[in-house]
């Protein structure tokens, strides 16, 4: 099986749904032409395609080597990243003061969908260093920035994130790695970190790890982390590099999936680290590089279930098996391809409406991201609110339905699937970390209701339902596209209906927002998902009533009448057992489970 990129949805989301070139302005003058976007998206295709697709099924079979602490990657992968580095393709979205080419996030995340697909645990490895090139961007003095960035910036250097420890996952509050001050501004950084992607490997000469520490003496808890920067060598004054840093790879982990990406036991034994930003603001600088972070996890678990759902229906339109429940379609063969099953169209369809709705969603994110950034301050307050809001929604709602679709491109596969012969068993292992990292779905439920709703007075949210609203009015009338608006329009509906629910019941009783967290973020994924479908629906009839006949309009429009009769229905039996509350969760004794 040979995945493909899929440059013409891309580029038919950006250009004609989302019109990105009318927001040249918000950004500063940025190119966001037709063309550029057009030659941008087709060569980064191509480049995930011929050099990374090729060693997706190498990494997962052969995964990373460690003897003593030097770490080797599978074979043709460092040269594969050589390559990404000579081509440009790591730069894209870092400031050009840092040697970067300044692209906006929303054209970067569309060429990391291509690497994603082509190889989730290859795309890690520049996917980690933005990470930490942002964190270190956002809150690091300039000093530091001049001293790491630029090599970041082209990929000479790698970046990591160093948070979880034995003792601790998600509750930070716990981290015992400890920084002592040196007297020279550097703090003598000692603990250790697991499950750090990409910690160590030989794709570059340095890795520079962003790591969470508790300064010595400082008080317990969240509030009394730090951040820090700590290079795997130290880096002399003229930007050469120094003596080997008191870090090193203990040991890989035997993981699941994600085989060609090093996940590692890093060991911190008084190494050289600086300051990124204030003593005690660690968390709040981190969340830069978490939400960095969380955002390309949903765009890896989105990118696989779509390298998955390409296999499956490469396998169902080639394996012959059964007649069509109305005669043979393949009168002259042994038997009819699987694909004329109603059953295994639904499971396509069900991954492909997922994947094309998750895609809109993901770029329409991404262009908040830059708008953040723009001179006009209530656009940039409105983006800045949206991203806060939907980044939760989008890590743990793409990497679910990610997760779902390879399941189901493993279920068409049948038996065949279960084996290593056919490339379904990578795409389902593979997927299912990213419901695990970067915060565990269940997390980001609790982080959309408990903080990112109730933020600023519910803005957010209130004015996700007002340009909802707006572009309901805006859109009906057209038969066709009409049934789009109407299921948004309902959907809109029940996310009101849960968050009212929410204020009423949640705060009396914190356990009933707990209980009901994970169905109103699938209620908020939905409704997300019918906003960008409605969009796309609409601009694909246009090119319909316009007189093209080009088939992929038409696939559009039947992929998305799927999503809107099979799939947004959901969002009313997750309303259903929201408002069911936390008793029948929580009044169950611990001993009769």
């Amino acid at each position: 099986m040979a995945y493909k990129s899929p440059v013409r949805d891309l580029t038919f989301i950006l250009n004609d749904v989302l019109e990105v070139e009318r927001y040249a302005n918000h950004l500063e003058g940025a190119d966001l032409s037709r063309d550029l976007i057009d030659q941008v998206l087709e060569e980064g295709g191509k480049f995930a395609d011929e050099v990374i697709a090729p060693i997706n099924r190498t990494g997962d079979q052969e995964g990373c080597k460690i003897d003593g602490d030097v770490v080797t990657t599978p074979k043709g992968w460092k040269e594969a990243y050589h390559q990404m580095v000579e081509a440009g393709w790591t730069s894209l979205a870092f400031d050009p003061k840092y040697g970067g080419q300044g692209l906006p996030a929303i054209v970067s995340m569309a060429v990391g969908q291509f690497t994603a697909g082509a190889s989730a645990a290859f795309s890690m490895y520049p996917g980690l260093t933005a990470g930490a090139f942002h964190g270190i961007e956002a809150s690091a003095s300039d000093e530091i920035k001049d001293k790491y960035l630029p090599k970041m910036a082209t990929g000479e250097w790698t970046g990591t994130m160093n948070l979880t420890e034995p003792q601790c996952g998600t509750d930070l509050g716990m981290v015992r790695t400890k920084a002592v001050p040196n007297g020279d501004g550097s703090y003598s950084i000692t603990g250790q970190k697991i499950w750090i992607s990409a910690g160590e490997h030989d794709f570059a000469d340095n890795i520079i790890h962003t790591v969470l520490a508790r300064v010595e003496g400082a008080v317990p808890g969240i509030k009394g982390l730090s951040l820090f920067v700590v290079p795997k060598f130290l880096v002399n004054e003229d930007g050469s590099i120094g003596e080997r840093n008191g870090v090193q790879c203990a040991g890989l982990e035997h993981k699941m999936g994600i085989h060609g990406n090093a996940t590692c036991v890093m060991a911190y034994e008084g190494a050289k680290g600086w300051l990124i930003g204030e003593e005690g603001r660690g968390m709040n600088n981190m969340f830069v590089v978490m939400n960095e972070a969380r955002l390309g996890t949903g765009l890896q678990g989105l990118a696989i279930g779509d390298a998955a759902y390409q296999a499956a229906v490469e396998f169902a339109n080639d394996r012959l098996q059964g007649r069509a429940l109305t005669g043979p379609k393949n009168p002259e063969g042994p038997a009819d391809p699987i694909m004329v099953h109603p059953d295994v169209r639904r499971m396509l369809l069900e991954a492909k409406a997922f994947v094309e709705g998750g895609r809109a969603f993901i770029l329409w994110t991404a262009l908040q991201a830059d708008l953040q950034k723009s001179s006009d301050e209530a656009t940039a307050a409105k983006a800045q609110d949206y991203m806060g809001l939907i980044t939760p929604v989008l890590k743990a709602y793409l990497t679910d339905k990610g997760f779902h679709a390879a399941s189901l491109a493993m279920q068409v596969h049948g038996g065949s699937g279960y084996t290593e012969h056919f490339p379904a068993s990578q795409y389902l292992r593979d997927a299912r970390i990213t419901m695990i990292y970067e915060g565990t779905n269940g997390i980001q439920a609790l982080d959309l209701v408990g903080r990112k709703l109730p933020a600023k007075g519910g803005r957010a949210i209130m004015s996700w339902f007002a340009d909802i609203g707006a572009f309901v009015s805006e859109n009906g009338g057209n038969e066709t596209t009409q049934p789009f608006v109407d299921g948004l329009a309902d959907a809109k509906k029940k996310l009101q209906e849960a968050t009212m629910w929410l204020m009423q019941n949640g705060m009396q009783n914190p356990d009933n927002a707990g209980a009901a967290s994970t169905d109103y973020l699938n209620i908020f994924g939905l409704t997300g998902l019918a906003y960008l479908w409605a969009q796309m629906a609409v601009t694909a009839q246009k090119a319909v009533d316009g007189g093209s006949t080009d088939p992929f309009y038409s696939a559009k429009l039947q992929t998305g009448r799927y999503f809107v009769e099979r799939i947004l229905p959901d969002a009313e039996a997750h309303l259903k057992k929201l408002k069911t509350g936390a008793d029948v969760l929580m009044q169950m004794p611990a001993e009769a489970f």
